[in-house]
Formats: C-alpha cells, structure tokens, sequence
C-alpha cells in the first residue's frame, strides 16, 4: 500500500470518527430538550479542533513508519490525489448551497451550522473513499 493510499484510508477513517463523536456528544446533551436547544458550539469546535490535531499527529506518525516512501508522488498518485479532492470539494459546494438556502429560509442556527459541519465532514469521508477506490479499482483519467 503507497504512502498516499494510507493517508487517504486514515483521513477518511478520522472523519468518520470525528463526525461519530460530534453526534455522539450532541445527541447526548439533547436528553429532553430540542436539537435546536442543545449547546453544539463549544463541542463542534473542540470536534474540528481534534480531528485536526489528530490528522497532524496521525500523518506524522505515519510518515515516520514510511519513510522511504514518503514524499515520493508519481503522476498516477497526484491524479488519484486530485479526483479525490474534487469529489471531496463538490459536497462542500452542497453543504455551502444548502447552508445559504437555510439562511435565506430563516432556520435556526443550529441547523446551518451543522449542514457545514456535514458538508465537510462527507468531504473528507468522500474524497478518501474516491482516493481508495481509485487505488483499489484503477483509475482512468478523463
């Protein structure tokens, strides 16, 4: 497995434990009181925050286990690379469209703010399985 094809597995896979968590605590607070209630500021901050963290420790970490073959991109990898980063970034262009139509609809905060934080979220979860499938399946550039 290449160095990129790991990385692309770990952020995809702290994507989706960052998201777990950060409904986890939400649904937690919520106990008996509306979603739209629930103090989702301080633990969708401490949320981004860790799973950014977490993305420099872990690609150290995998960088330091890989050392030879860290750095060393060929063409087939900054492709593979790159179509992944437009899957990834087409979901943000949703996330950010439905975001503008909530606000123009005048909806709570609560539910704008966490329409972005999907939107990235499945971005990242996105573009890392576009990325292992393209290293998994093959990859055919248009």
């Amino acid at each position: 497995m290449s160095f990129e094809e790991k990385i692309a597995w770990v952020m995809g896979a702290l994507a989706v434990a960052a998201y777990a968590v950060y409904l986890a605590i939400v649904l937690a607070l919520s106990g008996s009181i509306p979603l739209t209630e629930v103090p989702y500021a301080a633990p969708l901050l401490w949320t981004v925050g860790g799973s950014i963290v977490a993305s420099i420790v872990l690609h150290t970490i995998i960088r330091a286990f890989s050392a030879q073959e860290a750095g060393i991109r060929d063409q087939r990898d900054k492709e593979i690379y790159r179509f992944g980063e437009s899957v990834g970034q087409s979901f943000l262009v949703i996330g950010g469209v439905a975001a503008l139509v909530m606000a123009m609809a005048e909806a709570d905060h609560f539910w704008i703010a966490n329409a972005i934080c999907l939107a990235f979220f499945l971005s990242a979860i996105l573009g890392s399985a576009a990325q292992i499938v393209a290293y998994r399946r093959g990859f055919q550039p248009w």
